[in-house]
């Protein structure tokens, strides 16, 4: 993966199985049983033994380090195990990870996973509560003694300039909750299933921190997701029609922060999300046009209007009339979030969103999409992050 040429990944590998727990507010159990739940599902998914995993990967936040993961599956020798930071930005780099170690012979079955009790334990939309010293606490602290202590708050200050800036309304924001809680009302996996919302909804909701309400704010969950990395030629064989990752990047940009880039020249972009999208254009040999569904990361609904400039779907300054001309939802130029995103199925830093990305390939969605080719899926906004390019055999 470069800026200056394509890489040499394209096609070499799949995710040929996909398995989650539950999502629910209260697990009732503990993060290791749901990342072993998860692992053992998505290897049922792909018809493959635990015997026969030789690498794990997953994220610097998880609580269930490789080792024990294995240990709980019933997994034997590793040989590649691998860690992603960032947070959210992290999702789709560890299928980076696990793509490169296969298509270099470093591992033969690699599984991604991610599994956290995030509303029952600790809850991330608390903000920074205490942290151990570190140059990256360093670059958050210096906005904190002016509020500035919760992701949402972190975001509001972009979602506040580019409103500013492209002369916008806060119902822009409105029309991708409504999006993605409509395909979350027809999905019996989301929390929201049944719970679709209007422009009225949105708009009348609990202010969180100016301009972002409540319905533009993620849930949070407790779950676990895998996935199941093969060889494409392995993928084959096996239960399920693969998804064939035909680009994977990771991307940070210049005066890069952890969700704190304010004194960037602009902040009406995200250049970490810009670094990906060169890199997997340039790699799957693909353009915007080329692809039918996306999966864009929504943790909060104005970083979904800026990947959409990012990658070129709409011009600078246009998704909020891209959107408000329901090209998001099944039959628009760009169905997205067809499970119903982070906002209406469930927050599991983004890895359900690969999730679905694959059943679109496979056909199985709730919200299939016709004639699927190529799937993009995004990771993290506002952090150093990544993406995937899926496609059909």
């Amino acid at each position: 993966m470069s800026l200056k040429h394509a890489d040499s990944l394209k096609g070499k590998t799949a995710i040929a199985g996909i398995g989650a727990t539950e999502f629910s507010k209260d697990s009732g159990r503990s993060e290791l049983r749901l990342a072993a739940e998860a692992v053992g599902a998505a290897l049922d998914d792909a018809g493959i033994a635990p015997s026969e995993v030789d690498g794990l990967v997953t994220f610097t936040m998880d609580t269930n380090p490789e080792i024990s993961v294995a240990q709980a599956c019933g997994i034997g020798d590793l040989t590649f195990f691998s860690r992603v930071h960032f947070g959210g930005g992290a999702a789709c780099g560890t299928v980076t990870h696990a793509a490169m170690a296969v298509a270099t012979g470093l591992a033969d079955v690699v599984v991604c996973y991610r599994a956290f009790n995030e509303r029952s334990g600790r809850r991330f939309g608390s903000g920074v509560l205490e942290r151990e010293p570190s140059a990256e606490g360093v670059a958050i602290g210096w906005n904190m003694p002016y509020g500035l202590l919760t992701p949402a708050s972190w975001v509001a200050m972009f979602a506040q300039r580019y409103l500013h800036v492209y002369g916008a309304s806060t119902e822009a924001f409105g029309h991708v909750a409504i999006a993605d809680r409509q395909h979350a009302a027809n999905n019996p996996a989301a929390y929201f299933h049944g719970k679709p919302i209007t422009m009225e909804d949105h708009q009348n909701a609990r202010r969180i921190v100016e301009p972002l309400g409540l319905l533009d704010c993620c849930q949070e969950t407790d779950g676990g997701q895998a996935l199941v990395i093969v060889s494409a030629e392995r993928a084959k064989d096996l239960k399920q029609k693969p998804a064939i990752i035909n680009a994977a990047a990771q991307g940070a940009g210049r005066n890069q922060e952890m969700m704190t880039s304010f004194y960037r020249d602009e902040m009406t972009g995200l250049a970490e999300m810009q670094v990906v999208a060169k890199q997997l254009w340039q790699t799957s040999g693909l353009t915007p046009d080329d692809i039918q569904t996306a999966v864009l990361y929504d943790h909060f609904t104005p970083f979904v209007l800026m990947q959409l400039e990012e990658f070129g779907f709409c011009g600078r300054g246009e998704a909020p009339g891209f959107v408000a001309d329901n090209n998001l939802l099944k039959g628009g130029k760009l169905p997205t979030n067809t499970h119903g995103g982070q906002l209406g199925e469930a927050y599991l830093h983004g890895m359900n969103g690969i999730a679905e990305g694959v059943r679109q390939i496979r056909g199985t969605s709730v919200n299939q999409v016709d004639d699927v080719h190529n799937v993009l899926v995004t990771a993290g906004t506002g952090v150093p992050t990544s993406g995937l390019i899926l496609g059909q055999a």
